[in-house]
């Protein structure tokens, strides 16, 4: 359920940072059923490649104190950027932006739904 609910809230982050236009160079040109799927892409790449980069970089996350993770996270969205013809972010600020404000939402979901 977890899973369903992280696809939904990456969902709502990338419509609501494209509807309101929060991020210049971020943009989302697909309907509903474009968007389930990218946030699904997200997800999944989020689930399988995150911890495999975490491992490769984490004398880099520990010398970065954990900030390290932000430009992974980058990288994670760049990927589905790169493979997705409905999200389109024009260069690296809002690349940058986009990931900080994923993140957030992500973090806000799970300060509510701690198990």
């Amino acid at each position: 359920m977890r899973f369903i609910y992280q696809i939904l809230i990456n969902a709502i982050a990338i419509k609501a940072a494209a509807y309101f236009k929060l991020i210049p160079g971020f943009e989302f040109t697909g309907d509903a059923i474009s968007l389930l799927w990218v946030s699904f892409l997200l997800t999944i790449v989020n689930f399988f490649l995150k911890p495999i980069l975490k491992l490769l970089f984490g004398p880099l996350i520990l010398l970065t104190l954990g900030l390290f993770t932000i430009v992974i996270n980058m990288i994670i969205l760049y990927i589905v950027d790169y493979y997705t013809q409905e999200l389109a972010i024009a260069n690296m600020e809002a690349l940058f932006w986009a990931t900080v404000l994923l993140g957030f939402a992500n973090l806000i979901y799970s300060l509510i739904y701690k198990k």
